[in-house]
């Protein structure tokens, strides 16, 4: 079986839980309290939303992130 590397965004919100987005993959998304719980529940949605989306989705090619200031 062909493996697939997947770009994973992680952020912490206010309360120190961290919640991990996979931008490939519509609607993959799993938080935890610290970091290694959280890879191993992104592998787990990861998996999950393949099974959802179908084997063949295809990861985007990882360019960059960038945070952008506006004034509201």
């Amino acid at each position: 079986m062909r493996q697939h590397t997947y770009t994973v965004l992680i952020e912490q919100d206010e309360t120190g839980t961290y919640i991990a987005k996979v931008p490939d993959l519509r609607g993959c998304h799993t938080h935890a309290r610290t970091i290694p719980e959280l890879l191993k529940r992104v592998r787990e949605a990861i998996t999950l939303c393949l099974e959802v989306e179908g084997k063949d989705a295809i990861p985007l090619q990882f360019v960059g992130v960038q945070q952008v200031s506006v004034s509201p």
